[in-house]
């Protein structure tokens, strides 16, 4: 079991390129949080991300608020803010501006990307960057969220880069002509990108790292999280897992607690409530299938373990999102929202 590609779908990530910026210095694009856009920009998404993926030329990028000093970017690289905070990109680190919110807004009759013109000296260097958001569930449980740092600047690798811009500049082009299918083309690119980057930035942690993310290449936790995954409707045991693992029980539970921020047992069910979650979201599914399913043996052992995490009965989980689905309001929500 793929355990990041397994996360990923569980927790619906959806993408979308939506500007393509040539730029020459000096210039300034500052991009707001993304929980002050999500509703403009992707009205049902729980959680965005903000990319920016440079194709040409170099420039600098900072989070807002973060103390950290800005960071070069270069071409063939991409910047990620998974909390979505607001962020900067710069011909000069240090330089400030103001997000022009008008420009925050899904499209009816114009395709995406908007294309934008920064000019600055026109013998400067052109620095061509392509922006976008990935929309997520952050609730009832999604461990990679709560893995990543506020900020991941990562290469794109020399075998992915030449497919991926190929296919940036004929999906781009494309949008002026209105060709069928080029936004969903971009969006899963921007999927691809995503998975690429995150895949550098564990590739590149240091061995001392301990999150999540750094657990899935550790080669016992890393195991016993593809047992979890993709057996999940298993009656798991910690003794089991340990064994399974080659590992003691106590040595088991500390390497994986070290590591993930939870007990095994913990993680376990609370992937099987997102499992659960996603299944009640579908509207087809009754509380006691869903509960069946990702492994209870009890219909008030799963109501008592979701309303405790995800803040709601199953029932009225379900009930709600069919609701918001349906186009109705005043849907329960859930006390787990993004961050």
């Amino acid at each position: 079991m793929d355990v990041l590609s397994d996360v990923l779908l569980a927790v619906r990530m959806t993408g979308a390129v939506y500007y393509d910026i040539d730029a020459r210095s000096p210039f300034v694009a500052q991009s707001p949080p993304t929980d002050a856009i999500a509703s403009k920009v992707a009205a049902d998404a729980e959680h965005l991300i903000a990319f920016h993926v440079l194709t040409s030329g170099s420039c600098w990028v900072e989070a807002v608020e973060e103390p950290e000093p800005a960071a070069l970017l270069r071409a063939g690289e991409i910047v990620i803010f998974p909390s979505g905070e607001a962020n900067i990109l710069s011909s000069s680190p240090g330089m400030r501006g103001q997000p022009d919110m008008s420009q925050y807004y899904r499209p009816v009759s114009e395709a995406l990307p908007f294309v934008i013109d920064i000019n600055g000296d026109a013998d400067a260097e052109r620095c061509r960057i392509v922006c976008g958001y990935l929309a997520c569930d952050s609730g009832p449980f999604n461990p990679l969220l709560d893995s990543l740092p506020r900020m991941i600047l990562a290469p794109v690798s020399s075998r992915s880069w030449g497919w991926m811009t190929s296919l940036l500049d004929t999906a781009i082009a494309a949008s002026a002509d209105r060709d069928a299918g080029q936004e969903a083309m971009l969006a899963k690119l921007s999927e691809l990108m995503f998975l690429e980057a995150i895949r550098s930035h564990i590739d590149g942690l240091p061995p001392e790292a301990r999150s999540w993310v750094a657990g899935l290449r550790d080669r016992d936790v890393g195991a016993a999280l593809r047992l979890m995954h993709g057996r999940f409707a298993e009656q798991w045991t910690l003794d089991r897992l340990a064994r399974d693992v080659g590992m003691s029980r106590s040595a088991f539970a500390d390497r994986f607690t070290a590591y993930v921020g939870v007990p095994p047992m913990t993680y376990l069910s609370r992937w099987r409530l997102q499992l659960a979650a996603r299944l009640l979201q579908s509207g087809a599914t009754t509380v006691a299938c869903a509960a069946n399913t990702v492994g209870y043996q009890s219909e008030s052992a799963f109501h008592r373990a979701f309303k405790r995490h995800v803040g709601v009965a199953p029932g009225a989980w379900r009930r709600g999102v069919v609701r918001v689905n349906d186009g109705v309001s005043g849907a329960p929500e859930s006390t787990h929202r993004a961050r």
